[in-house]
């Protein structure tokens, strides 16, 4: 057995180590400078108690972009040193968000060990490459993001760190063979175990939806089926799950190869960056051939998705009201029903309508899984999600990418029962309009302005929050700029006391609220690795049936146009038009 000794290395403070909502993230030159990701790492272990770092278990893994496989050795390394028992690694350094938070969850080890947290080596939805993002978050024992309480204790020990812990004489181990290596070091054995991607996430899958079922659906001449990974880490299970496992024909799998750089592309499930899956779906300028029945993509870490039918698009904030609305029929796992609902405040209300005529439980909570996971550990929430392309469930404690193509697999299988063998097949467009003919519909669109000056942005913010004194002054401005838009009834600075620990989250974002039940939101948010992002939020509620099928853009024109003016947002980032629009 190979032995190793630990070395206390000399370092100083680096600046701008705040974690996000979803962890540290910053370009490749930032992170493979001397000491930083080693600070950071440092840093965790040093905010974790004892109990959580001597003798533990802990998973290493992420979703396999540019920089994970150094990464990976470096807090092998470093965890050997500060007496962690034996580190978890997906094959070849891949495990999915979600799949991180199943393995910490559902995982016994060869020695019947558990796991009681996580490093996973993403920044989601950000391109990979040497010239782009890399990302580093921790999870806890339940499967969920760090809380506020641990995220700011790394951020304050990064900022007074003066020594790491690493074995720098422990040898790399092999994360390409599945296998179990085994190391002495001053405290005893260290080991660390290889184990395969896919085969715990997969059996979780299996004890939540009727595989049956959906085989019986992806395997009927009638339905055709299109699975875009973007070159992320959804390759390492679409081939398993959705080829070997339901039936579909590996031709239906499009980019399921993972790539440190996903192919030169950004790994983003949206309709500007899935391209490729966008004509293929009926949707793109170049689109040619029939589409297939339903698609969908993920992003590079597998915890978003997107849904298309043939030639339509759900929106996320649509796609969580649909599953909620059906889940107790068409998902096993549901069936004796769901203990609440939840969404992020940003997304739309479509799923507050749901919760109020099926008399849900429903929160609305910040930006941020961690905010869901609190409910869920409490056993208040069972479906979630958000507007940015997440969806999930009370199974682990992430958001899901498969798990909610698998969701939208089971209500297609539901609906289609009898369909086919014979009879007009039931398609996801015909779904969603009967959700709005039902509950209404809520057009909405979602304007980024990426990399902008963080000082504009700032201004931007506060001189929204200065018009709020006043709703007569804003409703003056709004009925200026568009007379045909409803009175604002409410404006604010959106405020969580969250129910399950009483914490309490401020300056959440800003919303003027609307006498029809539309609304517009502003957020700065937090992934970006770099300049400040604004994200504006757009909503138009329609009641109405014979109104639920107007195009989109057209619905939300006047909405638009007074969310563009009212925050005069040219004259303080100098954009005429958005980064991108979803």
């Amino acid at each position: 057995m190979a032995r190793f000794n630990v070395t206390k290395k000399l370092t100083s403070p680096i600046d701008g180590q705040k974690p996000g909502t979803s962890g540290l993230r910053k370009k490749v030159k930032v992170f493979i400078q001397p000491n930083y990701l080693e600070n950071f790492v440092q840093s965790t272990f040093n905010a974790l108690t004892t109990e959580k770092v001597r003798g533990a278990t802990l998973v290493v893994s992420g979703d396999g972009r540019y920089y994970s496989k150094d990464a990976i050795q470096i807090i092998i390394k470093m965890a050997a040193a500060n007496g962690v028992r034996r580190i978890w690694v997906g094959q070849n350094g891949l495990l999915s968000t979600p799949a991180v938070s199943a393995v910490i969850r559902e995982r016994v080890g060869v020695d019947g060990s558990r796991a009681s947290g996580a490093f996973i080596l993403t920044a989601s939805h950000n391109p990979g490459g040497p010239h782009e993002d890399f990302g580093i978050k921790y999870n806890m024992e339940n499967g969920g993001p760090a809380p506020e309480g641990i995220t700011d204790k790394i951020y304050e020990n990064t900022k007074t760190i003066k020594e790491y812990l690493i074995a720098e004489d422990l040898p790399n181990v092999d994360i390409s063979a599945i296998g179990v290596s085994s190391f002495g070091g001053p405290e005893g054995q260290f080991d660390v175990e290889v184990f395969d991607s896919a085969s715990d996430y997969v059996k979780l899958m299996k004890s939540i939806f009727d595989f049956e079922s959906i085989r019986k659906l992806l395997t009927s001449p009638k339905f055709s089926f299109c699975y875009d990974a973007l070159h992320g880490v959804a390759g390492a299970y679409a081939k398993r799950i959705f080829v070997e496992e339901l039936g579909a024909q590996e031709s239906s799998l499009l980019n399921c190869v993972p790539k440190e750089d996903f192919g030169g592309g950004h790994p983003d499930p949206n309709l500007t960056y899935a391209k490729e899956l966008v004509d293929r779906m009926g949707l793109g300028k170049s689109s040619s051939g029939e589409p297939p029945e339903f698609g969908a993509a993920a992003d590079g870490d597998a915890d978003r998705n997107m849904v298309l039918g043939k030639r339509f698009f759900v929106t996320p904030s649509d796609s969580v009201a649909i599953i909620a609305a059906n889940a107790v029929e068409a998902i096993p796992y549901f069936s004796a029903g769901l203990k609440g609902v939840a969404r992020s405040m940003p997304t739309s209300a479509a799923l507050d309508v749901v919760a109020k005529n099926l008399k849900l439980k429903f929160f609305e909570v910040p930006t941020g899984w961690k905010f869901f996971g609190n409910l869920m550990d409490a056993g208040m929430c069972s479906v979630c999600g958000e507007e940015s392309f997440g969806t999930g469930s009370d199974h682990i404690r992430e958001k899901d990418g498969i798990w909610a193509v698998l969701a939208w697999l089971s209500i297609l299988a539901y609906k289609n029962k009898g369909n086919l063998d014979g009879g007009k097949l039931v398609s996801v467009e015909d779904i969603v309009r009967q959700h709005w003919a039902t509950y209404g519909r809520h057009y909405y669109t979602r304007y980024d302005y990426e990399n902008v000056d963080a000082g504009a942005a700032k201004e931007l913010m506060a001189n929204l929050v200065k018009l709020q004194s006043s709703l007569d002054e804003v409703n003056g401005i709004v009925k200026g700029i568009r007379s045909d838009v409803a009175k604002v009834v409410h404006g604010d600075e959106f405020e969580y006391k969250d129910p399950v620990d009483g914490s309490i989250s401020k300056h959440q974002g800003i919303r003027y609220l609307f006498e029809d039940g539309s609304r517009l939101v502003f957020r700065l948010s937090g992934t970006g690795s770099e300049g400040a992002t604004i994200r504006l939020y757009i909503e138009q509620y329609e009641k109405d049936p014979s109104k639920t099928g107007r195009d989109s853009q057209e619905a939300l024109a006047p909405l638009v146009e007074v969310a563009l003016k009212l925050s005069k947002m040219q004259e303080f980032t100098g954009r005429s038009a958005p980064t991108v629009i979803t």
